[in-house]
């Protein structure tokens, strides 16, 4: 059911919502958060159709804000509120309210938003395209639990990451990160099989100028306290990931984008399943959490600019981009992406590695 409203308030907004659910034959709520999405005309319906999907697994409120300032000084000045309200149907399991912020009203979206988030239920926000700054310090980031960003959509998405570490708030993630969980979770698991083996080194292999690829790497880093090496593929996304062990080499290896193998020393090759994932699937895993992401913390802080790149690959990696990351890395800044270079055993890097707690099938 869709009911259009113009030149309306948030007030009219919310009885609307009521007689659409009472028409729809659910009057009662039955809705654990308020996801807000803010974009604009070019990216809202893609944006609004993967929430939709995750909201079956998770059924939200999604108010889309939409900002139309105008080109105008005459349009600039004025300010209206035009809302379409969408119950069952195409909007999932829970209620989508597409909100168009004209003139002065797109710089107080905030107070729109406020009336018609669900009580005591929490709220994220996401940026399918160019956040704010300091996401956290945004009038809209500041009411919600969970606020998710997205650097592949940047122009030089490798530098958002270092933007990304110098704004981390608890609460901030990055759906670059997202992709990285299927990854995380098989790499851990592989090492669990061998506690006892000490990871001399590691490679990164994926496109250039890709995010996660870069995340992967920096976990990897920080974790393992080792020198990550990052190399430039084909794609698509990440397609190999090397360790290099006392007793071989642990590889998981993905150059189709869909099926992975996994090699352990002194054990048969197996096929992983690691396909691409979707933007609703990546949403849906991260409304599955809303506590502080802690590994994501200290992934993103470690620093592009740690990471080794091989002479005559990946130049532009080791640019500006990485020039604005390595500023954000804790602590010491050493070019092999390890604090000392000292070796760690594979039972120190499964242990607490959040991994685990995110697993999922897909990736990046």
């Amino acid at each position: 059911m869709n009911i259009d409203l113009t030149d309306t308030t948030s007030g009219r907004i919310n009885a609307a919502l009521v007689r659409a659910r009472r028409a729809a034959g659910t009057p009662a709520v039955g809705m654990v958060l308020t996801l807000v999405i803010v974009t604009d005309e070019a990216h809202h319906y893609d944006a609004v159709k993967a929430a939709s999907e995750a909201s079956t697994e998770h059924p939200a409120r999604i108010l889309a804000v939409i900002k139309r300032p105008g080109r105008s000084p005459r349009k600039r000045a004025a300010a209206r509120l035009d809302a379409e309200v969408r119950v069952a149907g195409e909007s999932g399991t829970g209620e989508t309210v597409l909100l168009r912020l004209h003139g002065e009203l797109a710089d107080h979206a905030h107070s729109v938003v406020l009336p018609l988030l669900l009580p005591d239920a929490p709220v994220v926000v996401w940026w399918p395209e160019e956040p704010p700054p300091h996401p956290a310090d945004d009038l809209l980031g500041a009411l919600a639990q969970r606020r998710i960003t997205d650097a592949s959509t940047a122009e030089d998405p490798v530098a958002a990451l270092g933007v990304r570490a110098n704004a981390y708030s608890p609460g901030d993630t990055d759906l670059a990160w997202t992709r990285v969980t299927p990854w995380r979770s098989v790499l851990a698991a592989a090492l669990d099989q061998k506690p006892d083996a000490v990871i001399r080194r590691a490679t990164v292999e994926g496109e250039g100028q890709n995010p996660s690829v870069e995340l992967l790497g920096m976990w990897l880093a920080e974790r393992l306290s080792v020198p990550v090496e990052r190399a430039t593929s084909d794609g698509p996304g990440i397609t190999a990931v090397r360790l290099a062990t006392e007793d071989g080499e642990i590889c998981l290896d993905r150059a189709d984008g869909t099926l992975a193998t996994l090699g352990v020393p002194g054990q048969p090759d197996r096929g992983v399943a690691l396909h691409r994932r979707m933007t609703a699937e990546l949403i849906a895993e991260e409304l599955r959490r809303l506590d502080p992401d802690e590994a994501y913390a200290h992934a993103v802080r470690f620093g592009v600019g740690r990471l080794r790149v091989p002479a005559g690959k990946g130049a532009a990696l080791a640019g500006a981009s990485s020039q604005e990351t390595s500023g954000s890395a804790s602590g010491g800044s050493t070019t092999d992406g390890a604090p000392g270079g000292a070796p760690r055993s594979a039972a120190k890097s499964a242990a607490g590695s959040g991994a685990g707690r995110r697993a999922g099938g897909g990736a990046s």
